[in-house]
């Protein structure tokens, strides 16, 4: 057998080996949806992530943030599959940037707003038209998610001018990232009062509900659930369709969170 046979002879060799390698190499597994989520969903969305992964499913990568940041951040083109945002607003923008793939927004959850102060404090006041919340505060501040751009803290700005009270407060605010980030004020005590969801409050095991905000004083607290247009992982739509199937609204319920 000459040189140039046996050549070609181990070269055919070489490329048979080479694809019984690859039929035989077990297929990889697809890479887990990435989920931008309001902070105020961590524990509901970590629950739910744990039940599709029990499912036999990759579990979801999460990352929790204000709502504000994580809208900003897929805008300026971070890599996600899927948003859930803790207002409609920001997601609308999102929306008119053409940035949602197409037809899968949906309404997720709903949720209350209330006034918490820590576990052992003593202080009293009624989210109420009139309420005396500067005398409660006393030399302290209100803790509020950044009122100008967070969900949290528009809500709560909303509710304290339909009250009547945000003239009075205003300059005595401790503004914080988001709503978990003002939780946490109340929760130190650095707060005496703070403005949080119910199922914020609900999580915590430091502060104690003081009242619940009028619904009619601020506008309807609505979740809205997005997969991202430049994603196009079938794992993503799956779990995207079982964040909105029964099984998820009773993990979502049992955590506080209401129908959308």
């Amino acid at each position: 057998m000459n040189l140039r046979w046996s050549l070609w002879i181990a070269a055919g060799l070489s490329a048979g080996l080479a694809a019984l390698f690859l039929l035989l190499r077990p297929h990889a597994a697809p890479e887990p949806p990435l989920v931008l989520a309001a902070a105020s969903l961590q524990e509901a969305m970590e629950e739910a992530a744990d039940a599709w992964s029990a499912r036999g499913h990759a579990r979801p990568r999460l990352s929790f943030a204000g709502t504000s940041a994580l809208a900003r951040q897929i805008a300026a083109g971070a890599p996600a599959d899927l948003f859930a945002a803790a207002d409609e607003a920001w997601m609308d923008d999102l929306e008119a940037r053409s940035l949602l793939a197409a037809g899968t927004r949906a309404p997720l959850l709903g949720n209350r707003l209330v006034l918490v102060a820590p576990r052992d404090s003593c202080v009293r006041v009624d989210p109420a038209p009139g309420a005396p919340i500067v005398t409660a505060l006393g030399g302290g501040r209100l803790a509020i998610a950044e009122p100008e751009a967070v969900p949290a803290g528009r809500y709560g700005k909303a509710a304290l001018k339909a009250l009547g009270l945000w003239n009075a407060v205003k300059d005595r605010l401790a503004r914080a990232e988001n709503v978990r980030a003002a939780l946490a004020l109340v929760e130190r005590g650095a707060a005496p009062l703070g403005i949080v969801y119910a199922t914020d409050a609900a999580a915590s095991r430091q502060v104690r509900v003081v009242g619940v905000f009028p619904e009619a004083s601020h506008p309807p607290i609505r979740y809205p659930l997005a997969r991202l247009r430049t994603s196009d992982k079938a794992e993503a739509e799956a779990f995207r369709r079982f964040l909105l199937s029964p099984e998820a609204r009773a993990i979502f319920a049992r955590r506080g969170f209401e129908a959308p």
